[in-house]
């Protein structure tokens, strides 16, 4: 979604996703920003299958007028061979909340997942990778092409819980849970550090109601259509974690977080730990375990490290997303 402002060096980024509600959102606010550039969309079973993650990456497209973003079709269940756990009471049926997409024949607008290999080449050394939903697809890449994996020159991650309860089990998160062989063929075979955010920062970037309204009052004045989709998904997204976390003031954006942390301006700490993913079936399924001890080296864990999000600064969060999400520039069409 070509789009460079003055003085921002301009993102290319590939967006795997399983494109539920905050999925959504995320790419909205890619397509406000003047530093996010979506080159291509891997569209994932996860929140909901893959079919109609393929059609709400469909409708985006349709609705953003980025008509020639590229959608290719990934993977439709784990490497697991589990049968997929969809969550209509978090994303709604459609994976929008109560927005049913109208579009016809989305099954025939995405491209052969291994066509992707073409964004790489062409964006050799300049081209981030942005997993927000299970890593499947992403793992049969490092399978696939590790050496074109070789050529991407970062990678963001959304998943894992390490030091905070997981969301699906007591210790696993949601991404992770749902093909831990997935994550831990990536965590094993990234060429670089993966920049990973758990639900230990992203259940704290939360947006409230009142900012939704204001931005919705926003859009409503300016008549800005693709704006005015984002009150009901989020509302009906709160809906959800207002039960399910009694007291929590707000939707916490994961997905919408992972983009905000590539920005230049964006404040946040990491800490550079070994990750292990349980693969093993049982209680500590699709856990991940970071070794965050103050020990010799000698004593630490023995596997990759990565850069994990450990903190954040929330007003920067807020401010930066409320700012890129009233800049009514229009995007050209590609």
């Amino acid at each position: 979604m070509n789009y460079g402002g003055v003085g921002l060096k301009r993102k290319n980024v590939l967006f795997f996703s399983d494109f539920g509600i905050d999925d959504f959102v995320a790419v909205i606010f890619s397509f406000f920003s003047e530093e996010i550039n979506i080159v291509g969309i891997v569209a994932d079973y996860g929140n909901v299958s893959r079919e109609d993650a393929v059609r709400n990456a469909a409708y985006l497209r349709e609705l953003t007028g980025q008509k020639n973003t590229p959608v290719f079709s990934g993977a439709v269940l784990p490497l697991t061979g589990d049968v997929p756990v969809f969550y209509p009471d978090v994303h709604g049926i459609e994976g929008l909340g109560p927005i049913i997409p109208n579009l016809e024949n989305s099954n025939n607008m995405f491209e052969n997942f291994d066509d992707f290999k073409e964004l790489i080449e062409k964006y050799e050394n300049d081209i981030t990778i942005v997993n927000v939903g299970r890593l499947s697809s992403l793992a049969t890449a490092f399978i696939l092409y590790p050496a074109l994996m070789s050529k991407v020159s970062d990678f963001y991650i959304m998943g894992g819980a390490f030091n905070v309860p997981g969301n699906v089990t007591p210790v696993a998160e949601a991404n992770f849970y749902g093909d831990p062989y997935a994550a831990n063929v990536v965590f094993a075979n990234a060429p670089k550090k993966i920049h990973v955010f758990p639900l230990d920062v992203t259940m704290s970037a939360i947006i409230t109601p009142a900012l939704i309204d204001s931005l919705d009052a926003y859009y409503q004045k300016v008549e800005n259509k693709v704006g005015l989709i984002l009150k009901p998904m989020v509302d009906y997204y709160f809906n959800f974690y207002k039960e399910t976390y009694p007291g929590i003031s707000g939707s916490p954006m994961h997905d919408l977080f992972t983009l905000w942390a590539m920005l230049d301006g964006a404040d946040l700490q990491y800490l550079d730990v070994p990750v292990k993913i349980i693969t093993d079936r049982g209680e500590a399924f699709g856990q991940s375990i970071g070794e965050f001890r103050n020990v010799p080296p000698e004593n630490k864990m023995k596997y990759r490290i990565h850069r994990i999000a450990v903190q954040f600064n929330y007003s920067n969060f807020i401010r930066t997303f409320y700012e890129i999400m009233t800049n009514n520039k229009t995007k050209p069409t590609q």
